[in-house]
């Protein structure tokens, strides 16, 4: 039985992403790099939306549609005309303290919780998942939509621990492959092993300042975070991009994301195009409206959790294992309700 109240904090924590511009010859100076802020603009656009069935065959009434432009104001972001590159920079921190729920109604439950995390942690120490978050450091999967069609793509990344002497580590995210997670090299290996190190409690925590360039093209757009717009029709605009203090930024939440994306374990993965997907308890990619961890395949995380740690009705892989401490790691409220 696993108990009512049950919630674990994030130990993966990024900061919200800011967006700069610069070139590629210049992009480590730091007085070369400009913030880069949102522009609005309204625009003409054509009815292109599927009509309906009853004005298929009705051409009057097809014309009398694009007669009436598409009219929308919306925020937009480019580099300049002496820019060919985005600096996307951000913070991350890494925690430890996975076997300490944030909160737990249940004693009995949470000693038996702590003595399986334990046991994970003498097991594995946390290195797959290490190796993971820091190849989607090193491939630069943070910048989504924006490194599509990068010509040329740098991911700086120093330590900020006093202990650590600003060690630092300079990756060139093409030789890195998004679906792949079994290439590394020595660079990622060693700041995989400093993240696996927080995670596992060797260390207690480990920041991190993350620069990532990519040349994209002179004065080209931008993509921000959007913002989520509940009600379109009595808004100004139909597009709200998200800015800090007038600089373009990403959501902290759009970063993490990026960095969880490191399900491969999941039943369809070697049949399906989507490759990794970010780790959620039912495997959820809501762009696709698709559950890829479903509760009657007993992949989804809290089928796995209380197998796991509290029925032990089924054994788990070292796969499935690394799936649910990385939901772990995610955070949320996992509690199991008494009501029907």
């Amino acid at each position: 039985m696993t108990a009512s109240v049950l919630a674990f904090e994030k130990k993966l924590v990024p900061s919200d992403g800011y967006l700069y511009g610069t070139s590629w010859e210049k992009r480590h100076e730091p007085g070369q790099r400009l913030a880069l802020n949102l522009k609005e603009k309204s625009v003409r656009g054509t009815i292109s939306n599927r009509l309906k069935k009853n004005d298929l065959n009705d051409p009057a009434k097809l014309d009398s549609k694009v007669e009436n432009a598409n009219l929308q104001t919306v925020d937009s972001c480019g580099l300049g005309l002496d820019q060919d590159t985005l600096l996307l920079s951000f913070s991350l921190k890494i925690l430890s303290g996975v076997e300490k729920p944030s909160a737990c109604n249940d004693s009995a439950f949470l000693q038996k919780y702590s003595e399986v995390i334990t046991q994970y942690i003498n097991d594995f120490g946390f290195t797959e998942l290490g190796k993971r978050y820091a190849l989607n450091i090193a491939n630069g999967r943070t910048l989504w939509r924006n490194r599509v069609g990068a010509e040329n793509i740098e991911i700086c990344v120093k330590a900020t621990n006093s202990d650590l002497e600003n060690k630092n580590w300079t990756f060139n995210a093409h030789e890195y492959n998004l679906r792949d997670f079994n290439k590394s090299d020595y660079k990622v290996e060693e700041l995989g092993k400093l993240i696996a190190d927080s995670l596992s409690g060797k260390r207690d925590y480990l920041i991190l300042e993350i620069d990532v360039f990519a040349q994209i093209g002179t004065a080209q757009d931008v993509y921000p975070s959007e913002e989520l717009v509940l009600d379109k029709g009595k808004g100004k605009k139909s597009k709200i991009l998200y800015s800090v203090n007038d600089i373009a930024a990403m959501h902290s939440q759009k970063l993490g994301n990026a960095l969880r994306t490191i399900d491969t374990w999941y039943p369809a993965f070697a049949n399906e195009k989507t490759g990794a997907i970010a780790a959620e308890p039912y495997g959820a990619v809501t762009n696709l409206g698709v559950a890829y961890r479903k509760p009657t395949e007993k992949s989804d995380f809290f089928t796995l959790f209380d197998s796991y740690i509290a029925n032990n009705t089924l054994t788990l892989t070292d796969e499935q294992k690394h799936y649910v401490m990385a939901v772990l790691v995610r955070g949320g409220v996992f509690g199991e309700s008494d009501k029907e």
